[in-house]
């Protein structure tokens, strides 16, 4: 018997034909990934060996100083060049012996007193300015009369500003009629400064070195009855000059003669910015004091030094604080 009732199939016309033929559902195509991109293969590097060129020392030049603040700018300091001069040392027993200040030795009530006195100096080196700045570093040592101590002052006046850092002294003997200052520091005689006035060595060539540094000595010279007028004349104003413009760290001390005794030393009152007048306090008069200082008005500053003062027994004076150790 047939059974023409309606059945009722659920699904789609493909699910019904596939459960009667037996289909089977079509393979789900999967997503192909795209192929991988790989990077080209990079050569590998080998670092290839550097040649090494020959050691060679470097050449390293030596620096100069820097020039301490002085007279002189603030500029390097060249080397310390040979002068050809000659070269003599300083008796420094002979030193001793006359109670004078000894380079490197302790320091003394002397030592201190010229110590004081040279800084008035160096002060006033420093303050003038202009023209005659050059000038102010030339300093005349002088006294009225005779045996009043004028070398002796010169002499421990040079040596205590050879001390100093900032300059360098030229210590001239200018007392032509009784040079003295060769002797008393044991240094050799030869041509000097009214040799260089006549005309016949350069001054320059003259002057000799010592073994305590930034010290040298200008010699008197062959003596002439002239000497008065040489220093008067134009020659002897450009070697004067050139004296202290050869180095602006140059002190120029001149010993002359006495003021009232011979007549050099009012000429050289006209050359020198400072004269320092030695005062003995047991021998000067007042009166050869103001006649030396009218002798000498050739120059505007005037500083009076006075020598030979007697102190109480016992008394404190500069310089015995150095050897009180510990105290």
């Amino acid at each position: 018997m047939n059974d023409h009732s309606p059945r009722r199939y659920r699904g789609s016309l493909l699910e019904r034909a596939a459960e009667q033929y037996h289909f089977a559902p079509p393979p789900v195509q999967q997503p192909v990934p795209p192929p991988v991109q790989r990077a080209a293969p990079q050569p590998v590097y080998e670092p290839q060996p550097v040649p090494v060129p020959a050691y060679e020392a470097p050449v390293v030049a030596e620096a100069a100083p820097v020039l301490r603040r002085g007279f002189a700018a603030d500029v390097p300091e060249e080397p310390r060049r040979e002068t050809g001069r000659r070269m003599a040392p300083i008796d420094r027993t002979a030193l001793a012996s006359a109670g004078m200040i000894v380079p490197g030795s302790q320091i003394t009530p002397l030592a201190e007193e010229f110590r004081l006195a040279k800084r008035q100096l160096l002060l006033t080196a420093r303050a003038v300015s202009g023209m005659d700045a050059d000038r102010a570093r030339m300093v005349l040592v002088c006294s009225a009369q005779q045996d009043e101590g004028k070398t002796f002052c010169a002499i421990n006046l040079a040596l205590s500003m050879a001390a100093e850092k900032d300059v360098e002294v030229l210590l001239v003997d200018a007392d032509f009629a009784k040079p003295d200052i060769m002797a008393r520091l044991g240094l050799p005689e030869g041509p000097g400064l009214l040799d260089a006035l006549a005309g016949t060595v350069n001054v320059e060539d003259c002057i000799i070195d010592t073994d305590v540094p930034q010290l040298c000595v200008l010699p008197a010279g062959t003596k002439s009855v002239s000497d008065t007028e040489m220093l008067a004349s134009d020659r002897a104003r450009q070697i004067l000059d050139g004296l202290a413009a050869a180095n602006p760290r140059r002190i120029v001390i001149f010993d002359s003669p006495p003021a009232l005794a011979a007549s050099p030393a009012a000429v050289l009152a006209l050359h020198v910015g400072q004269v320092m007048l030695v005062v003995r306090a047991d021998k000067t008069s007042e009166s050869d004091l103001r006649e030396a200082t009218a002798m000498l008005d050739g120059c505007e500053h005037i500083q009076l030094l006075l020598n030979a003062v007697s102190f109480r027994p016992g008394g404190r004076r500069f310089g015995s604080y150095y050897g009180e150790a510990g105290k």
